[in-house]
């Protein structure tokens, strides 16, 4: 059963990409359905919190920023 919450610490983050990692060790395209459910849901929430936690470094040469 997926135990999903919010992402608010940096505690919080690591352990979402620890689990990430674990379910990405093996073949996404065998995981049980549940499990692959988890590892979407905790892909969006880590995603969301690395663009709320931490600048895009990246420059766009056309603007110059």
């Amino acid at each position: 059963m997926m135990n999903i919450k919010p992402i608010r610490t940096k505690d919080d983050y690591k352990a979402t990409m620890v689990r990430i990692s674990e379910l990405t060790n093996s073949d996404p395209d065998a995981l049980p359905d549940n499990e692959f459910d988890e590892l979407e849901m905790l892909t969006v929430l880590a995603e969301a919190y690395e663009n709320g936690h931490y600048k895009n470094e990246a420059t766009d040469s056309v603007i110059g920023h």
